[in-house]
């Protein structure tokens, strides 16, 4: 049994920027620079991939690294999809990734990884904001999940939601008078109204290419990053305006 399996969740189909996960970033695919930052994580003892049962997706392996496997489950109830994943990898929990934050941080995945460790009652720990909402909320892009095999079971015997089956923590994280719910502090650098670092966007592409061009493939960690953007007020004032008026989807 694994103690601690990463899930990079990833969609070839997205509703605002179409194909993203293809798209090169350096010399890899968006998808295959994500899930490389998520397996240089310390902590994890598995990493896979779970995507979609959709016509688009079926060429997703293509974008993975051969060494991490992809799981494929049920394309709209992505909750049923990581359940599936944790009864094929016999897994007790769960780092969940987005596959369109191309700078997700190992350092503050282990984070959780060590948390959760420290606190085994937990069933969900994650990053809060300053704003005191969980940071999956925000278009921040460098946080990621923590949650137990347990509570995932439970959403999914409890829900029928559709954007809880959607938004696979989505239960855990709104109903913390049945789990129990860790939030960390985020780094008061990074959490701020004028970053914006997911990728929904045509514009987001670009500042993405910006802050790569600038940092390079080995610099990307999200100290350096924050430091970049506090150097750049116009980017930083275009990303205000964008987390203004759009949500992350």
């Amino acid at each position: 049994m694994l103690k601690t399996l990463g899930i990079v969740q990833a969609r070839l189909g997205s509703r605002r920027l179409r194909g993203k996960l293809a798209r090169r970033l350096g010399n890899k695919s968006l998808l295959e620079w994500v899930v490389r930052r998520v397996t240089d994580c310390d902590q994890l003892d598995a990493v896979i991939v779970a995507a979609g049962n959709g016509p688009e997706d079926g060429n997703i392996s293509e974008l993975v690294p051969a060494d991490v496997p992809v799981f494929v489950g049920s394309e709209h109830d992505v909750l049923n999809r990581f359940v599936a994943a944790l009864d094929c990898y016999a897994a007790e929990s769960v780092v969940r990734v987005c596959a369109d934050n191309p700078f997700i941080d190992p350092h503050l995945i282990d984070r959780l990884v060590s948390a959760a460790a420290e606190h085994p009652d937990c069933d969900y720990i994650s990053y809060q904001s300053r704003c005191g909402r969980p940071v999956i909320l925000s278009p921040l892009g460098v946080f990621a999940e923590w949650t137990s095999a347990a509570a995932l079971r439970e959403a999914a015997a409890n829900t029928q939601d559709p954007l809880d089956r959607e938004h696979v923590t989505r239960y855990i994280y709104s109903h913390p008078e049945r789990f129990k719910i860790r939030l960390l502090p985020a780094p008061d650098s990074i959490d701020r109204h004028d970053v914006r670092l997911t990728v929904d966007l045509e514009e987001d592409w670009e500042h993405a290419e910006t802050i790569y061009d600038a940092l390079g493939p080995e610099s990307l960690d999200y100290q350096r990053i924050a430091l970049l953007l506090e150097q750049q007020p116009a980017l930083r004032e275009r990303m205000a305006e964008l987390n203004r008026v759009h949500i992350k989807a």
